[in-house]
């Protein structure tokens, strides 16, 4: 059973608190829109399609106990506290498109005349709900579809070697994960050997987070530094690379957690498949390619502290971006629920 990082039940939203792990596994619970937003922000919730879920979420924990005097009001209360959230972390792609969706939920709900006040808060809170349940399916479906492709271009019997960066993981989604999930499918499949993954300096997502549920699901894998990848590639035999993304631009560029370029650079010198795990709601048709997407700028504390432990000489100047943009001629395959496309194929399967 895969680690479960966001319980909801009735109107009751608690996350596993990811600034305390791998060494404290607590949950917190989120009471209002302002909790989600804090949530996101400081990372106690990280990961594209988690922070979506956990945002949204948090909006139907607020509005739940509450009572409105119009449809309107309900309508504007919705609006201003969406795009409060999509505030929270600008380079993740989910959160904006599903408050974009929400809101376009909110106005047909609104001018529809057949239904009432009570009615609309409902189905509103409704439509949030299933976006849990749709994404462990999607995760799953993301998973299959990734190892299959993955699986063609090597014989039968073989097991792979597989490599992957920052946490895509249950921790990252509502469950099972996107690049985790493929690893978690070609295990499942007995088709995995070994899984390698970077510690994701400069905040450690991989040592503290995907360690943490490869241990938890006893799956083969092997810890490396950042600034391994290359000798690993070299030396090792890597099958394949899989990431996840928080922002798919139209062409196939992909932003990813800082460190991911690097990687598929590495991987395109040494011939190995380099593929992006991520649902269809992370693709950004907006965006015509990478050099428009926004990249978010972390605190300076997360290079020269480990927790409350610093590393670095007091007073270096810092530059910490928490994202980076691979190019699409760099990758290999799109891995998302519906099948996984070429990044020319992108403009097509989004125009379908």
């Amino acid at each position: 059973m895969t680690l479960q990082a966001i319980k909801y039940q009735n109107g009751d939203l608690e996350i596993l608190d990811q600034l305390l792990l791998p060494h404290n596994s607590k949950y917190i619970s989120i009471k209002s829109v302002n909790d989600g937003w804090n949530a996101i922000k400081t990372m106690q919730v990280r990961g594209a399609p988690a922070i979506a879920i956990v945002g949204c979420l948090s909006l139907c924990v607020e509005l739940k106990p509450q009572s409105f005097q119009s449809k309107t009001a309900l309508r504007e209360e919705i609006e201003a506290k969406l795009n409060y959230l999509i505030t929270s972390r600008p380079t993740a792609v989910n959160m904006k498109l599903a408050a974009e969706d929400l809101i376009t939920l909110a106005i047909k709900l609104e001018t529809n005349n057949s239904i009432n006040i009570n009615d609309m808060k409902e189905k509103f809170i409704s439509a949030i709900e299933k976006m849990l349940e749709k994404d462990i399916a999607d995760n799953q479906a993301i998973g299959d579809h990734g190892a299959k492709d993955i699986l063609r271009g090597f014989p039968e019997d073989s097991k792979l070697r597989m490599l992957t960066h920052c946490n895509t993981g249950s921790l990252a989604t509502a469950g099972y994960g996107t690049a985790l999930g493929v690893i978690r499918s070609l295990h499942a499949a007995n088709k995995l050997e070994n899984v390698y993954f970077t510690e994701t300096r400069p905040y450690n997502q991989g040592a503290r987070l995907t360690a943490y549920e490869l241990i938890h699901d006893k799956i083969p894998h092997t810890l490396v530094g950042d600034s391994m990848v290359a000798a690993l590639m070299n030396t090792k035999s890597i099958s394949a690379v899989v990431v996840g993304a928080d922002r798919v631009a139209i062409n196939g560029d992909t932003a990813n957690k800082i460190g991911t370029y690097q990687i598929a650079v590495t991987a395109n010198h040494h011939k190995v498949p380099f593929y992006i795990a991520a649902p269809f709601t992370s693709i950004d048709k907006k965006i015509p390619d990478g050099t428009h997407i926004v990249i978010e700028e972390r605190p300076a504390t997360e290079m020269t502290h480990i927790g409350n432990l610093q590393l670095a000489a007091s007073g270096v100047n810092c530059w910490n971006p928490a994202f980076d943009v691979t190019p699409a001629s760099l990758i290999t395959g799109i891995i998302t629920e519906r099948g996984v496309f070429r990044p020319e194929e992108l403009q097509n399967v989004v125009d379908s």
